[in-house]
């Protein structure tokens, strides 16, 4: 077969029907989960992300999942998902409304919360897929195009059908072992604003109860406390992205900006591909795609980086500033959940790792404290609204060079006033 590279088990016969029609069953097992839209196979990564939190496979379906195997085979008990019970959904809208109490002497910006929100692991992730789509899809799209570009040219007219089956093999794979990062993910966030992205629907504030209590367990501080610090993290996070038009189109546009100019390695493809043996899905188990994608080594790429780098190390810099500004004398254990936060985002909990070796991109912001000290430093000298007017334009905010005197930066900014 003329891919490049040959399929273990040997081809298929083209002289012998029955032969045939058993490849092309078995290649057809993998797009029973639906084709879904676009280069990853979204249906199959929220069955995969959902069926990891209880250890299952997705329901009935016969297609492989890489670490996990097929229809109801397990791969240990899972995380879990705990319902939400009704006095959770209350403590967590009480918690909200104090944490908005708390801010609004602290902060410019007006409430941004419009609907309060207690989540499951797995509402977390049906709630965020959409936004997870226009994250991943721009380096998806790049696996799958090198899969097809693994078809000689000469060829692809007289095998188009197969190199379209190529690309599906390619969208239920990476949708496989997406959803078993979101998966992860889903048993460590706090809440719907917890990675610095605005992954929720607007104005949605979300808090997850079971991985709160799971988090304040391992920081040995009352649960009531630590819930309270992340909402007052929520808050703050709807307040910027309510109420500065611009942000979550900047972000999410910069993400997308990076991802364009993230490479494929053909050769790291090629072996993945050249694994799986349509004779037997088993092998599909073995496959991992993490090291298919490594960032361009190129001067446009690396100023895509730095300004993903300072656009997210500024918005969590602003949310860890007036948060602790905020819960100072008033929670007792702030200055331990100040500091445990600012290293669970600078480090990246171990799904996050995961995420970033799947699609070669990293959430953390990496200059979290030289921004909370920029944010800091604007609060003493501009006052809080000449601080906050900042987020008025994208032209107005600190460059990464700024990062190195905020208090420089702080006393050379104009007067300026947060637009209504």
């Amino acid at each position: 077969m003329p891919f490049g590279f040959a399929l273990p088990g040997g081809s298929p016969d083209p002289g012998d029907p029955q032969q045939m029609q058993r490849f092309l069953e078995q290649l057809q097992r993998l797009f029973l989960a639906g084709p879904g839209s676009g280069p990853v196979n979204w249906e199959l990564a929220r069955q995969v992300a959902l069926g990891y939190l209880t250890g299952q496979g997705p329901g009935q379906l016969p297609v492989p999942i890489p670490g996990i195997g097929f229809g109801k085979a397990t791969a240990g008990p899972g995380p879990g998902d705990p319902a939400v019970t009704p006095a959770e959904r209350a403590a967590v809208a009480e918690a909200l409304r104090l944490a908005d109490l708390w801010l609004e002497p602290n902060s410019a910006l007006p409430s941004g919360i419009r609907t309060v929100a207690a989540w499951s692991r797995a509402d977390w992730i049906s709630q965020t897929l959409d936004v997870w789509r226009k994250l991943c899809d721009p380096v998806a799209s790049r696996m799958v195009a090198a899969i097809g570009d693994l078809v000689p040219e000469e060829a692809r007219a007289q095998f188009g059908p197969m190199q379209a089956m190529l690309a599906g093999i390619g969208g239920a794979l990476f949708g496989a072992q997406l959803g078993h990062a979101l998966g992860s993910l889903a048993a460590e966030v706090l809440s719907a604003g917890d990675i610095g992205l605005p992954l929720g629907p607007a104005g949605t504030a979300a808090l997850l109860p079971a991985n709160i209590a799971a988090y304040g367990d391992g920081l040995e501080i009352a649960e009531e406390e630590v819930r309270l610090y992340v909402a007052l993290r929520e808050a703050a996070h709807q307040r910027l992205f309510e109420h500065v038009p611009w942000l979550r189109g900047h972000l999410l546009t910069a993400v997308e900006t990076y991802a364009a100019g993230i490479r494929v390695n053909r050769e790291a493809v090629e072996e993945a591909i050249g694994r799986f043996d349509p004779m037997s899905p088993e092998t599909m188990r073995e496959i991992q795609i993490e090291g298919v994608f490594a960032p361009e080594d190129s001067p446009q790429q690396k100023a895509a980086l730095a300004r993903l780098e300072t656009a997210l190390a500024l918005v969590e810099g602003w949310v860890c500033h007036v948060v602790d500004q905020a819960a100072t004398d008033r929670l007792p254990g702030v200055v331990r959940l100040s500091e445990a936060f600012r290293r669970r985002r600078a480090a990246g909990g171990p799904a996050e790792q995961t995420f970033a070796a799947l699609v070669g991109l990293e959430l953390r912001p990496r200059r979290l404290r030289e921004a909370a000290a920029l944010w800091s430093a604007l609060t003493e000298h501009r006052g809080i609204e000449g601080r906050d007017a900042i987020w008025g334009h994208p032209d107005l905010l600190p460059a990464e060079e700024d990062f190195a005197d905020p208090v420089r930066f702080a006393r050379t900014q104009l007067d300026l006033e947060f637009p209504e």
